[in-house]
């Protein structure tokens, strides 16, 4: 009952919550034990609060979710976890992942609150809007880099915020049309919103969203106030490695049939993880080596 109570909170995607620690690498905080501490707790609290959220969600979807041929296996879905434990244990990580966060900041607290409602709002009615039910997934990815900033109390450049809306809006898109495809006809029976889609509308949304990204993280690089700009904007330099990432994205979503669990691809595809740790290991060295002015 436990391992399935842990495999229902999803445990692989908290990696997701690595959003979380923005403000304190981009702040240049990374060095700071207090907010390096304070993220960590950030992220904890987020880990815990999005673990309820799924939880809610399966017991939400526990029909559509038979239909499906991977998720049909979960344990909720399977009968394996009663969905009366899983609400119970949603509740119980919510509240004291709620208490904690205001404990840590009363405004990292609101933000979490935010997330959590916006996310249960999610489950029960925007997941059934054509655009907004992306749309909100997204803005669930931008709360979780603004509560880091707010945790320890930095600023985070707006037009990082804008980077990572895109870039969640990319992997929503491209989750969509895997979606789409795999259940071919019965997409519908699994989640009503698929019907509002279409493979070739989905692929018109993922190219204006690519470009988008791409366009804002090079403005980001150049523009940014916080970022190393004399003698050059260094962070420049890792324009191709997005690029990279992105396409390398696409070519898994649309050769590979990919794109289903974006957690997945992160972890098990070692072009995509090594590129990512390159682009990591030239940010750390562009901010903290370089001086800002």
């Amino acid at each position: 009952m436990l391992r399935d109570l842990l495999l229902s909170m999803r445990p692989k995607q908290w990696t997701k919550n690595v959003f979380v620690f923005a403000g304190v690498v981009f702040s240049r905080s990374l060095l700071n034990p207090a907010a390096m501490a304070k993220s960590l707790l950030a992220f904890t609290y987020f880990c815990m609060a999005s673990s309820a959220v799924y939880l809610i969600n399966d017991v939400v979807d526990i029909e559509g979710d038979r239909i499906h041929p991977s998720k049909r296996n979960r344990p909720i879905a399977s009968g394996r976890l009663r969905p009366g434990l899983a609400v119970g244990a949603a509740i119980g990580l919510v509240t004291v992942s709620l208490a904690l966060a205001f404990w840590l900041d009363l405004i990292f607290g609101l933000v979490l609150l935010a997330y959590f409602g916006l996310m249960v709002a999610y489950s029960f009615y925007l997941k059934n809007v054509v655009i907004l039910d992306v749309f909100a997934l997204a803005f669930g990815f931008v709360l979780r880099a603004a509560g880091g900033a707010l945790a320890i109390q930095v600023a985070i450049s707006p037009w990082l915020l804008v980077c990572m809306l895109l870039l969640a809006l990319f992997l929503g898109l491209a989750k969509r049309r895997h979606e789409l495809i795999l259940l071919n006809n019965d997409a519908s029976r699994h989640r009503r919103i698929l019907q509002e889609y279409s493979p070739a509308l989905l692929e018109e949304m993922v190219s204006v969203v690519t470009a988008s990204t791409v366009m804002a993280y090079s403005l980001y690089t150049v523009f940014a106030p916080n970022l190393p700009k004399e003698p050059y904007p260094y962070m420049m330099f890792t324009i191709p490695f997005v690029i990279y990432a992105v396409f390398r994205y696409l070519y898994l979503v649309y050769q590979k049939d990919g794109g289903g669990s974006p957690e997945e691809i992160l972890l098990r595809d070692l072009p995509f993880l090594f590129n990512l740790l390159l682009w990591g290991g030239v940010v750390l060295v562009i901010l903290y080596l370089f001086p800002t002015a």
